[in-house]
């Protein structure tokens, strides 16, 4: 664990060099206001808002501000997400908690051999990814769908296969704001045929989990434009997609339909969203009037 360097803030910077590869600098805000219907006494309080480095993705800086003003420390979590975590203890009628961070994102450039479906049944691996092979209350799929999935994968090898799945859910799928809730699990979510980033990433994860490949959810951001102007203030907001391994991960936004790449920032992973929340916690005092969350998000470069 390390030690906040300022009470109201968790600062973080990777001056790792750029690796090769066409790669996109995002700014991204993202700030969560709680309101109450009066002074809470206390609370505690957990977030996932520092994006992490990797293959594809170097975090240049990255700080967490949260007012009124905490002691916060970071540490990473069973599925190496940074949380931030912080507990007030003053009166305070609001809180607001604000993650800012500057990324250089891109396509994963790293080769990996890809096994086949044989050498994916193993025991090993089966043992090592049991926890992202086993369905969860918010990705099981029923057995219908997953024979239609089946059918349509065909006998592709497993890196396709999971391309497949990817698209068949985008096809038989609509993205619709608001259609569903945290809560949704996905087969609510696939009876109705509409959902949001987070119920098209839980039907997936579902159904290439019910083939043998080992998936996790994973949360980030997205740049809505493709062609976005350098300097440009945009309005975006969390966004989920998916990952399944086959002897190494491959990334893909089963909602667009596309590999992840430049205007993706990811923050964590898990087997699904309750693992990678962006804030949750608890508190005592009066009722909750709820909160508003806001994300900017700007291409620098």
């Amino acid at each position: 664990m390390t030690q906040s360097p300022r009470p109201q803030s968790q600062t973080q910077g990777l001056p790792v060099p750029r690796p090769a590869g066409h790669r996109w600098r995002l700014q991204v805000v993202h700030r969560t206001a709680f309101h109450y219907t009066g002074a809470v006494r206390s609370s505690y309080n957990e977030a996932r808002l520092t994006p992490e480095s990797s293959n594809r993705q170097t975090t240049l800086r990255s700080r967490v501000e949260i007012e009124p003003a905490a002691t916060a420390y970071a540490y990473r979590d069973y599925w190496g997400s940074t949380v931030t975590a912080f507990d007030l203890h003053s009166p305070h009628a609001e809180l607001v908690v604000t993650g800012t961070s500057i990324v250089e994102a891109g396509p994963d450039l790293a080769e990996h051999d890809r096994l086949g479906w044989s050498a994916l049944a193993a025991r090993e691996v089966r043992a090592e990814f049991g926890e992202l092979l086993a369905p969860t209350p918010r990705t099981a799929m029923d057995d219908d769908v997953v024979a239609q999935v089946r059918e349509a994968v065909g006998d592709a090898r497993p890196h396709e296969a999971g391309a497949r799945v990817c698209r068949f859910v985008n096809t038989h799928m609509e993205y619709l704001s608001g259609s569903t809730n945290v809560t949704t699990n996905a087969m609510q979510a696939w009876s109705t045929g509409k959902g949001v980033c987070q119920d098209i990433s839980h039907v997936t994860i579902g159904l290439l989990r019910a083939l043998g490949l080992p998936a996790r959810y994973v949360s980030g951001y997205l740049h809505p434009k493709p062609k976005a102007a350098i300097g440009e203030p945009v309005t975006g907001e969390s966004h989920a997609w998916v990952e399944w391994w086959d002897g190494g991960w491959n990334g893909f936004d089963p909602t667009n339909s596309v590999d992840v790449g430049t205007r993706h920032v990811t923050l964590g992973r898990g087997r699904d969203y309750g693992d990678v929340p962006p804030f949750k916690g608890l508190f005592s005092g009066p009722k909750s009037e709820g909160h508003t969350v806001t994300v900017e998000v700007t291409r620098l470069a």
